[in-house]
């Protein structure tokens, strides 16, 4: 617990890959060769606690300090804890982080010239990474009362090696079956050989140099040269992958703000166009209620016409009746 606290939770891992290389080298040094007890790490399982946000700083810097070491291979412990649409966003999350932190997990090997069963296969086996795994914790007899290793719960049963539940039988296949002699490979001829080096290195001292019979110091310049140049040419190409993807990243955001902006355009030209249509739709109202008002002042006007007229012709026929009504009185 204090080890964990104060930061370096890897160390004990770190010292055990470390003893069993040094176990292994010290065995290749000796006189008799022929009967070397091959202790050295193939693989490390790295459970991830399925917290479904990515992995932890303690996760990362962990990791960090192990892939140069060991054979990394990502687990996601107790995935029954999540629903596989939430596993499935945990493992992009996952692969995000590892990828943007440069951690380097096991690869698995390209298998060109391999019929496409195994292609498949293959392909397959690395797009379940990390492995999704559920612990057993006893036999559970199902309603065909065939006995399985799994997890009972109020609503149903997980089991262990169904491949629909969760990814142990894949591992398992994996490491035991299909990649062991990749992982063994992978071992000897980068992660030992790196320490083995390393371990020379530090045997030899630079005051001892010059005391090697079979060193050349043109040609150990001529080898640093090399280096150099090659460590410059890894730099180069880190700055242009870099550069590259910010530029990706200002293209995207560029295409993002250009898509924001059509949507607000569209939506103005809707908001807009709907104003238009209540624009003459009003006009509209208003031009056909100027039409009614015009023709009832027209049907008014005549209405007042013909009062008037029958008004006079009224007034006239009342004068005449009184006219006769006077010559024959």
């Amino acid at each position: 617990e204090p080890l964990f606290r104060s930061g370096h939770c890897w160390e004990p891992i770190i010292n055990y890959v470390n003893t069993q290389f040094e176990d292994y080298l010290n065995a290749e040094s000796r006189v008799s060769r022929q009967l070397i007890k091959d202790t050295r790490i193939q693989c490390c399982l790295y459970f991830i606690a399925p917290s479904g946000h990515g992995l932890k700083p303690i996760d990362v810097e962990c990791m960090k300090q192990l892939h140069a070491k060991v054979n990394i291979v990502p687990v996601i412990a107790k995935a029954d804890t999540l629903t596989p649409e939430e596993c499935a966003r945990f493992k992009r999350a996952v692969m995000r982080d590892i990828a943007s932190n440069h951690i380097k997990i096991y690869d698995f090997p390209d298998l060109e010239g391999e019929d496409a069963e195994e292609i498949a296969a293959n392909k397959k086996l690395k797009e379940s990474i990390p492995f999704a795994v559920v612990g057993s914790n006893g036999i559970i007899i199902d309603e065909k009362g065939k006995r399985c290793r799994g997890r009972k719960y109020p609503w149903g049963v997980v089991e262990v090696e169904n491949g629909d539940h969760c990814d142990f039988t894949t591992l398992r296949n994996m490491l035991i079956r299909t990649h062991m002699q990749d992982l063994k490979d992978v071992t000897n001829d980068i992660h030992y050989e790196n320490y083995r080096a390393q371990r020379l290195a530090e045997v030899i001292s630079p005051s001892e140099k010059h005391e090697l019979p079979s060193r050349n110091p043109m040609a150990q310049i001529e080898f640093e040269k090399q280096e150099h140049e090659a460590k410059m040419r890894k730099m180069e190409e880190e700055m242009e992958q870099v550069f590259a993807q910010k530029v990706m990243e200002k293209q995207q955001k560029l295409k993002e703000s250009e898509a924001d902006l059509k949507r607000r355009h569209d939506q103005m030209m809707v908001s807009l166009e709907k104003q238009q249509r209540e624009l003459d739709e009003k006009r509209r109202q208003f031009e056909q209620d100027k039409t009614d008002f015009e023709a009832q002042q027209r049907k008014y006007q005549q209405e007042q016409e013909a009062i008037q007229s029958q008004q006079q012709k009224h007034g006239k026929n009342d004068k005449y009746k009184t006219h006769k009504k006077g010559i024959f009185t």
